[in-house]
């Protein structure tokens, strides 16, 4: 909890919004070209070429070595997937595309979870749960509210519908870096968490697991697979908390 966090000014929130719009747009072109048969390397390849036309730079690509622009993540891959060619779409699948980007100094951040073709009921109540639970929490980015209240929306509203949450991986404040404090787990700490206030700005990303909750890394050093290879979701928006409530900046309809 040492580092401080960093309120924006209702102009950085301006480009944030900017920014955040490049990855929806992003994730919404990728989303019509999701198919059995295509490359997650075809995926990696259209989503950087598509933010550099609008004058983004990819976020991930080279952050601490992460070598592709995009992560995707299949089935049990909860995170970090890598692009490959030689990782094929099927029918049945559900993967994860995790965006982001940087632009005017500041970054943008989100992901979201997509059926290929068609995908067995309890993959898509997955699906369905995970949405929900990222809204719940954003509910709660309101000022006066604590960080831990958006954590413990995720986590209730997860766990009653006998999925669980990862705990390994957080969401995070962002803005001129693409991590920056506070912390933001998907579950309830029994802590002390900071009190949100307007200018604070969140990546939220609920991981939901439909199994347990133990995830480990592969030997690529990246990929995160839940330990008893049950399918995971991963959805992310950053979200901008202002007196009038929060401000989804991943999300077109603005």
């Amino acid at each position: 909890m040492g580092r401080s966090i960093y309120l924006k000014s209702a102009a950085e929130i301006r480009i944030l919004r900017e920014a955040n719009r490049i990855v929806a747009e992003t994730l919404s072109m990728l989303r019509d070209k999701i198919a059995p048969g295509v490359s997650t390397w075809e995926l990696d390849q259209w989503a950087e070429a598509f933010a550099v036309e609008r004058g983004a730079a990819p976020a991930f690509k080279g952050y601490r070595g992460f070598p592709g622009s995009l992560c995707v993540s299949l089935n049990e891959q909860v995170v970090h997937g890598i692009p490959s060619k030689k990782i094929i779409l099927r029918d049945g699948d559900i993967i994860s595309l995790d965006f982001g980007v940087k632009y005017n100094s500041f970054y943008g951040d989100a992901a979201v979870t997509l059926p290929v073709g068609k995908i067995t009921s309890e993959k898509e109540r997955l699906l369905d749960v995970t949405r929900e639970s990222l809204y719940k929490g954003i509910e709660q980015a309101v000022p006066g509210k604590r960080i831990n209240d958006i954590s413990a929306a995720v986590q209730e509203h997860v766990e009653r519908h006998g999925f669980s949450v990862v705990r390994e991986y957080v969401g995070h404040g962002i803005g001129r870096q693409l991590h920056e404090a506070p912390e933001i787990p998907n579950y309830s700490r029994r802590e002390s968490t900071p009190r949100i206030q307007a200018g604070m700005v969140f990546a939220i990303e609920p991981m939901v697991n439909l199994g347990g909750n133990a995830v480990k890394v592969l030997e690529d050093r990246w990929t995160v697979v839940t330990r008893d290879r049950s399918p995971s979701a991963h959805f992310e928006h950053s979200v901008a908390v202002t007196d009038d409530g929060p401000l989804i900046l991943s999300e077109l309809s603005h």
